[in-house]
């Protein structure tokens, strides 16, 4: 009769939970690894701004340095080809930069010619 009785525990809350999660992946450390050797990167439209896609791209250049002079060619390689990935997507941005600011100059210039 006692397996059949439903148990009231109390819920904990998401917030109590993240807390949890954030502060154990975190707890100090400087270069940002948690215990299994992920990296704790903020996601929120750091893609987007050129200065993160480049300091993310030397972080990854900095880690493979690491792991090279460590003795681990496979882990290096991996941070190199995430490096790589983000210098792409830095360049894509910086072509897409360049293509704006052409754009608004060709827009001034025909704006000052209707002007005159």
């Amino acid at each position: 009769m006692n397996n059949n009785r439903r148990r009231n525990f109390r819920q904990r809350s998401s917030k109590n939970n993240f807390r949890r999660r954030s502060g154990s992946i975190n707890n100090g450390s400087v270069n940002n690894f948690s215990s299994n050797g992920n990296i704790n990167f903020n996601r929120n439209g750091s893609m987007n701004n050129m200065h993160n896609v480049e300091k993310t791209m030397q972080k990854f250049q900095q880690l493979a340095k690491d792991a090279q002079s460590n003795g681990d060619p496979i882990l290096a390689q991996n941070y190199l080809q995430h490096a790589d990935h983000y210098l792409r997507r830095f360049n894509e941005l910086s072509e897409r930069k360049e293509t704006n600011l052409n754009q608004d100059e060709i827009k001034n210039k025909d704006s000052e010619k209707v002007a005159n």
